[in-house]
C-alpha cells in the first residue's frame, strides 16, 4: 500500500506546481509599470512635449549658464520602484531649449529615456542606467535626487509632492533654512 501512495503523492505535487497562466488582479493589470522589475521593464513611452505654463524652474548653481526647468505635467513618482520620471528642459543663454525625458532611481542612478527633436517629436533611443556621481551637486540629476525627489534616499510618494518640492526650492525633509526656527 505504501508503494502505491508514494507515486500518487508525487503526481499530486507535480499537478500543483504546474505552470499555467498566472492570475492577476484588476489593479495589477491596470498598473504593470509599477510591478515591472528592471529586467522586464521596457522603455516607458515619453509624455507629450512640455508646455511653457507647466515649467517649474529650479536653481542649479551660481556658475550655471543654463536655466533648468521640470515639466510638472510629466512628473511621475513610482514609489515601489524608488524611481521618479520627468521632462527636463535646459535653456541656453540664447533661449534654445534642450529637452529630455529622464528618470532617477533613489538608489543613486540616472538615465535618459528619450530626447526631443526640433519638431517636438521624441527620439526614444535612451541610455542605460548610470550611477550619479557623489562628488558634485552640479548636475541636474544629482541635485534633483538629493534636494527634490529623493530626500534621504527615500522617493517622493506622488507627483504633487515633487511639484511642491520644486515650488518651495527643495523638499521639506531636506535642510532648508525656512524650516527651522532661528530663536
Amino acid at each position: 500500500m505504501r508503494r502505491l501512495a508514494a507515486p500518487a503523492v508525487v503526481a499530486l505535487l507535480a499537478a500543483c506546481g504546474s505552470s499555467g497562466p498566472q492570475q492577476q488582479s484588476d489593479w495589477e493589470r491596470q498598473h504593470p509599470e509599477l510591478l515591472a522589475t528592471p529586467e522586464t521593464a521596457k522603455a516607458p513611452t515619453p509624455p507629450p512635449p512640455p508646455r511653457a505654463e507647466n515649467l517649474i524652474e529650479f536653481y542649479l548653481a551660481p556658475t550655471a549658464t543654463f536655466r533648468y526647468f521640470i515639466d510638472s505635467a510629466s512628473l511621475t513618482a513610482l514609489y515601489q520602484q524608488k524611481e521618479v520620471r520627468y521632462v527636463l528642459v535646459a535653456r541656453s543663454p540664447n533661449g534654445v531649449d534642450n529637452v529630455s525625458y529622464e528618470a532617477i532611481r533613489c538608489t543613486g542612478q540616472h538615465r535618459v529615456i528619450a530626447t526631443a527633436n526640433a519638431d517636438r517629436s521624441w527620439n526614444a533611443r535612451g541610455t542605460e542606467w548610470r550611477d550619479i556621481p557623489r562628488q558634485s551637486d552640479l548636475s541636474p540629476p544629482s541635485l534633483l535626487k538629493r534636494w527634490y525627489f529623493c530626500p534621504h534616499n527615500d522617493p517622493i510618494q506622488s507627483s504633487a509632492e515633487g511639484v511642491d518640492a520644486l515650488r518651495r526650492g527643495g523638499h521639506p525633509m531636506v535642510y532648508l533654512l525656512e524650516n527651522y526656527d532661528r530663536r
